[in-house]
């Protein structure tokens, strides 16, 4: 937090709109998001456009994915009154900056992001050979910047489309931040902020340029959010001369780095739609108990006296996941000796995946009855998200000139 500006101290993330979502989904992402929506002013998007990189040639249900997935958010405990949920073709300006990043943006950046070429090797039976695919790297990067937001929640592969975001962010306010009158109007926001605090922050200006005091770097940051006398403009052009630099007007974003997801699926593989092996949230009882009775387990178990060994079942992954240390000292001990069957070790994981899905599918059964709310909802996220969204283009605009 100390290297992001409060002002700027929001999150952003998203996710493709593929259909209903599953138990990876709500372990992986879901969960993470509703604990941080206590804690920060979070933008949570669905990315429809993104979904059109690889899907542009059939994308008849992504109105039908977009309104399950809001739907299973909401189920999830991701609380509209807390955080901001928008689609993402529902505010344009996330084009826009799009279109005017790409200007600035070298071809090799995007040719170097690893998931290019590793997604072109998995998909091959599609067409990638799109600038769309190419390009949404950038349209990322647009999607986190229009908010300036400073923290995107992303997993450790998912590091480098930030790192991007922050290196077309660096560009972009090394070109536009800086003013011809730079240093003078920076003097003169100083001035703004009263004898005593122009002081300090010059104080802490010195310790960093001269030093490289990143705690003085820090608690400059800091004087500057707790400023009433400036505005939104002075603050960045005084954020841009702590570094020696011009005006901030895309602050970087950095990683949020979460937890992998231990959610293993049936097979014992990463749960995926693409391996057939999920259990969707809106999953009925009688599928969750037959998907899960029906689970392979260890090989070596042949008969119900062999003995087994946990870490070479599947069901063990779901065990470290929902049971607590008394039930996983019974599976451990029960299946070494074969003092227990596979259908019995099954049986806690089954009561405890049907108990988490219950509270989710019952709410997602109110939601779906008020449809009406859902769209309301989601209006409301739009309107929101897309004044944020104007007040950055208005200064991207007006730095590059086009106002």
């Amino acid at each position: 937090m100390n290297a992001v500006s409060a002002q700027h101290a929001r999150v952003l993330s998203g996710m493709r709109p593929t259909g209903r979502l599953h138990l990876g989904h709500y372990h992986g992402v879901l969960k993470n998001w509703v604990e941080l929506q206590h804690e920060y002013q979070c933008y949570f998007f669905v990315a429809d456009w993104h979904a059109l990189t690889t899907h542009y040639d059939n994308p008849v249900d992504i109105p039908q994915h977009v309104w399950d997935m809001v739907i299973d958010w909401l189920a999830a405990g991701v609380n509209p009154g807390e955080a901001t949920l928008f689609v993402q073709s529902k505010v344009p300006e996330h084009a826009e900056l799009h279109l005017l990043l790409s200007m600035i943006t070298p071809l090799g950046w995007l040719e170097r992001v690893p998931s290019y070429k590793d997604q072109q090797e998995k998909l091959k039976e599609k067409d990638l050979a799109t600038y769309g695919f190419l390009g949404y790297p950038l349209l990322q990067a647009a999607d986190i910047l229009i908010y300036r937001a400073g923290m995107v929640p992303v997993g450790e592969d998912q590091v480098a489309h930030v790192e991007l975001t922050r290196e077309v962010a660096r560009r972009f306010n090394h070109i536009y931040g800086r003013e011809p009158d730079f240093e003078e109007k920076a003097v003169e926001a100083m001035k703004k902020m009263g004898k005593k605090a122009a002081k300090v922050y010059a104080n802490y200006r010195k310790a960093y340029q001269e030093q490289g005091d990143e705690e003085a770097l820090a608690a400059a940051r800091a004087l500057l959010d707790a400023q009433q006398n400036i505005g939104i403009s002075d603050r960045d052009r005084l954020f841009g001369y702590l570094e020696g630099g011009g005006k901030v007007i895309l602050p970087e974003p950095h990683p949020l780095l979460t937890k992998a997801s231990k959610m293993p699926g049936l097979d014992g593989q990463k749960m995926s739609k693409s391996y057939n092996n999920t259990i969707p949230l809106n999953a009925n009882a009688e599928d969750v108990e037959k998907a899960l009775r029906t689970m392979p387990t260890d090989t070596n178990r042949v008969r119900r006296t062999d003995p087994g060994d946990p870490d070479r079942c599947p069901v063990w992954q779901f065990h470290e996941v929902y049971s607590d240390a008394s039930v996983k000292k019974w599976v451990q001990e029960g299946c070494r000796s074969a003092g227990i069957g596979c259908i019995e070790c099954k049986g806690p994981v089954i009561d405890a995946v049907l108990a988490e899905l219950a509270p989710i599918q019952a709410r997602a059964r109110e939601y779906e009855a008020q449809p009406d709310l859902v769209k309301n909802i989601i209006n409301e996220g739009c309107e929101k998200a897309r004044d944020a969204a104007r007040e950055t283009m208005d200064e991207v605009r007006h730095a590059m000139h086009l106002a």
